[in-house]
């Protein structure tokens, strides 16, 4: 079995996935293939992962691949391949993402996923991930892509609308969702055997349902104890949500504060403080994960020491068990709508609950979401579609159109700034864009 990993240089991802695959019987003598086009970075990745797989029992064969001239061969034959590129890296356009927009009046948090920072992350990543399907249909046609990399849902759209890979997008928002909800609320007695039913988007998805072990609804609880709360703490958003709409969400109150009007307003600065969100979050995540990685690095290579690694609640390693063992395993995928969903667009990337076993991954039908969760998750759904239009068709116009659909984006600056911020942005990114007509 062959594991090829796309951006061997993600600093967390590949230290949890392929330990992960590596810590699991029916994975542990894969061939692993470490893809990235930064030397360095590779290196590092390389002498982490091998010192995990020395503290596993050394039985994986691993092997770099540095340079797009090597890429197919890292492909070649693999039955899974894991995507976590950044393309652009923090520096310069993760920079770019967030610097530009300022000079605008335009303050972000995570600026990954919408808004316009996930606008152009999208728009450069989409190319190179056009590439990757190109080789793998000629290489690998009959491998699982596993798509990590954010903007998920606009990258995970692309892949499964343009071209013949077979894909599903994957987040740790969901299966840690209820969990920490619990935690925070000290509602822990009540975590085994819950039950529960998560369905949206991706970053949006909805606590739909959530019940006792004996099938009691654990909602009215949960509210109970939210409007209790007089501290300030670190999930205010999220809590507002359930407040204002009544359903909990996936994703972090970080992010969720700049994926809608209401939150990051500068004739309201006051709100800030009193959601306690963070700005310029990302930027700041970045500098101390390369940090982190650099001194794992310096670590390992002077101690040639065995890293020890427990297998972590990512997605990857039991899809893959499940795909070869046939031994069924519930995930919550970011998959093709196609009517799952149903008052959601049928070509909108949606997550929703997903069987996994030797027959592939199986989304399951939802139906209707509640009408206002369902125009929660249009507002992102617009920009996700226009994007999408704007890779593939190159046309500029539709980059405009996907940044004046945005939310936060609109809410804040007039049409003509708008423009004028994704004509510098454009011009920003330079070469990591291609020409948009």
């Amino acid at each position: 079995m062959k594991i090829t990993y796309m951006g061997a240089g993600s600093t967390v991802f590949a230290r949890n996935i392929l330990g992960d695959c590596m810590a699991t019987d029916a994975l542990r003598d894969c061939e692993i293939a470490l893809y990235d086009i930064d030397g360095q970075r590779l290196q590092q990745s390389e002498v982490i992962i091998n010192a995990i797989n020395e503290g596993l029992g050394g039985r994986a064969k691993i092997r770099g691949y540095l340079g797009v001239e090597n890429r197919k061969d890292a492909l070649r034959g693999a039955n899974f391949v894991v995507n976590t590129i950044q393309v652009g890296l923090y520096d310069p356009c993760t920079i770019i993402d967030f610097e530009v927009p300022k000079k605008y009046g335009l303050r972000q948090t995570i600026a990954d996923t919408l808004g316009i920072g996930g606008i152009m992350r999208g728009l450069r990543t989409i190319p190179v991930m056009a590439d990757f399907a190109r080789d793998m249909e000629e290489v690998c046609r009959d491998a699982w892509f596993l798509n990590y990399t954010n903007p998920m849902s606009i990258l995970t759209g692309f892949m499964q609308r343009y071209t013949g890979v077979k894909t599903v997008g994957l987040c740790h928002s969901v299966q840690g969702c209820s969990y920490w909800l619990f935690k925070h609320l000290g509602m822990e007695d009540m975590l085994d055997g819950r039950r529960e039913l998560i369905a949206g988007i991706n970053h949006m998805g909805w606590l739909l349902e959530i019940c006792d072990k004996d099938g009691a609804d654990l909602y009215p609880e949960i509210k109970r104890r939210i409007a209790e709360l007089t501290e300030k703490h670190h999930d205010m958003v999220r809590y507002d949500y359930v407040k204002r709409l009544g359903y909990y969400c996936t994703e972090s109150s970080e992010h969720n504060a700049e994926y809608n009007p209401w939150y990051i307003k500068a004739r309201y600065p006051e709100l800030i403080e009193r959601y306690n969100i963070p700005l310029d979050e990302y930027p700041r995540r970045c500098v101390e994960q390369i940090a982190g990685w650099a001194k794992e690095y310096d670590e390992l290579s002077v101690s040639a020491k065995a890293a020890p690694h427990s297998r972590s609640n990512e997605y990857a390693s039991y899809i893959m068990e499940a795909l070869v063992t046939g031994e069924p395993y519930k995930i919550g995928g970011n998959v093709l709508n196609g009517g799952l969903i149903e008052n959601l667009p049928l070509e909108a990337c949606v997550e929703v609950p997903c069987m996994v076993d030797n027959y592939g991954v199986n989304p399951c039908r939802v139906g209707n979401l509640p009408i206002q969760l369902a125009a929660m998750n249009m507002t992102h759904v617009n920009v996700h579609l226009l994007a999408i239009e704007a890779a593939v068709t190159q046309k500029k116009e539709h980059i405009y159109h996907a940044a004046m659909l945005d939310p936060h984006t609109a809410a804040e600056l007039s049409l003509d700034d708008i423009c004028a911020m994704v004509d510098e942005l454009i011009e920003a990114h330079g070469d990591w864009l291609p020409r948009y007509t």
